[in-house]
């Protein structure tokens, strides 16, 4: 896929098109890292900061249980047709 660079200000940038940024799950003023390398601009989605330590104190709480019940009960399967 072939961009141009446009002129943004005093930058410059390369507008990212809707398919790619939903594959992603990225919007806008998502934090992503730019790097390069073997002259290549490399773009990649940060990861949620302190996720991982914010699910541990949910699940030390007690407060990881689900909020709804699981809907693939084999009971609730039955009759229906593939």
């Amino acid at each position: 896929m072939e961009r141009n660079i446009v002129q943004i200000g005093n930058s410059m940038g390369v507008i990212l098109p809707a398919s790619i940024l939903k594959r992603l799950n990225l919007s806008a003023k998502d934090p992503v890292t730019i790097t390069h390398r073997n002259n290549s601009i490399i773009i990649k989605p940060v990861p949620r900061r302190n996720w991982e330590a914010a699910a541990s104190q949910m699940h030390a709480a007690g407060d990881d249980n689900l909020i709804m019940p699981d809907i693939l009960e084999n009971e609730k399967m039955e009759g229906l047709e593939w």
